[in-house]
């Protein structure tokens, strides 16, 4: 048969498949590719965890279904970490469900709440399944600036005037990924303001909250008094613990909201496996010193990255938080967009970054560099990258000839 799927139609090919696809035949070739693509954390997991992992996996009756919005002491340590971190109080039984990792819990909230035609309103550019979550649910994304500032408060303005429907939601993520910008209380309480004000719900992704390099923690939208009436958060486990394979997270705030994702999720999984639930459950209420050797970790490739660069003539932004650079694409190269960049980048210096298109049509002027390599792979891209940037004319020359003569 020839039909096509309608939600599939929707979505648009993967743009990091092709930077992907030459990255695997590379190194298929025997070519040693310093990868920066994926934000996938490189450390293992602290030993506490895993030894709680293998001591409950060991009991049998471990092994059968389990519960779908998390186990009880699962869900009572989320909230004793966001009323330790945060100072706001969370009801686990109403205000707290546990998902598999924030990614499925955001998709999942968005087919709980979105009708067909729904507006929401997505930064741009934006983590993927910020705005496919919602098109996959049969919702229409309407995209504002990322910046928390002034410039995405005009935009919410204008988004409600003029779009038909008014909007339904929006996304926040502070720390952003993929632009690492950060969020403070102030700008918050403008958006909880504003949203409470046009029955707006706000659905905030704080996966990024203890990856951060100045000192100041980011705060949690649900501080702002009266959040959540209208607000539900998600966080996760994947970069604050190197957990990413176990896929673990949370959803926190307003009932209605936790009550809809909760129901959808009774549907469609029996909840992360017992184990691991008790795993991370031992991670939020164990020692917490991992998390800054992590932090630790993560700003000094960091200031490696940023400095090397630098040196080779390629000046960015420093990022405050998440395991994340923002880099805009170097002036000499900017026309050939950033996939075509980033394939530039591989094939020349053997180093792999992730394409801006990937995140939104805004984000076709960046690269997103995620610091997971350590210190001495860094520093050796660091050495290809300035070598590349220096014979730019050639490597240019080079790449228009090979599309001159491409069939």
């Amino acid at each position: 048969m020839e039909q096509e799927f309608h939600r599939i139609k929707r979505l648009p090919p993967y743009v990091f498949a092709e930077v992907n696809a030459m990255k695997a035949r590379a190194r298929a070739a025997g070519e040693d590719i310093i990868d920066f693509g994926m934000g996938n954390p490189d450390q293992p997991t602290p030993r506490h965890i895993v030894q709680k992992l293998c001591e409950v996996a060991a009991d049998p009756r471990a092994h059968r279904y389990s519960a779908s919005k998390g186990i009880p002491g699962l869900r009572k340590a989320l909230a004793s970490y966001y009323g330790r971190r945060f100072g706001v109080d969370l009801d686990p039984e109403t205000e707290v469900v546990a998902t598999l990792g924030s990614k499925e819990g955001l998709a999942n909230l968005a087919s709980a709440i979105t009708s067909p035609g729904d507006v929401v309103l997505v930064p741009n550019p934006s983590y993927p399944i910020h705005a496919f979550g919602f098109i996959i649910a049969g919702g229409v994304v309407r995209h504002i600036p990322v910046t928390p500032d002034s410039n995405m408060l005009d935009a919410l303005e204008r988004a409600v005037r003029h779009s038909v429907p008014k909007p339904v939601a929006m996304i926040l993520n502070y720390p952003s990924n993929p632009t690492a910008l950060v969020a403070d209380l102030e700008f918050y309480a403008q958006v909880v303001e504003f949203c409470r004000r046009h029955e707006i719900w706000i659905l905030s992704d704080l996966a990024y909250a203890e990856i951060y390099f100045d000192g100041r923690p980011p705060p949690s939208i649900l501080q702002v008094p009266g959040a959540k009436d209208i607000s539900i958060e998600f966080t996760s486990m994947s970069k604050t613990y190197s957990m990413p394979g176990w896929r673990i997270g949370f959803a926190a705030g307003n009932r209605k909201l936790i009550s809809a994702l909760t129901r959808i999720k009774s549907y469609l999984d029996y909840g992360a496996f017992t184990p691991i639930q008790a795993a991370a459950t031992a991670a939020l209420n164990g020692p917490q010193d991992c998390i800054d050797d992590i932090r630790t970790l993560y700003r000094e490739r960091r200031d490696v990255l940023i400095e090397g660069l630098a040196q080779a003539g390629w000046h960015i932004p420093v990022p405050a938080a998440t395991m994340f650079a923002w880099a805009p694409i170097p002036p000499a190269f900017a026309h050939l967009g950033s996939v075509e960049f980033s394939k530039l980048l591989l094939r020349e210096a053997k180093v792999a970054v992730a394409p801006g298109i990937g995140f939104g049509e805004h984000g076709d002027s960046h690269v997103r560099i995620a610091v997971v390599e350590n210190k001495h792979r860094t520093r050796q891209a660091m050495r290809s990258i300035k070598t590349f940037l220096a014979d730019y004319s050639r490597v240019l020359g080079d790449a228009e000839r090979a599309r001159a003569s491409a069939p």
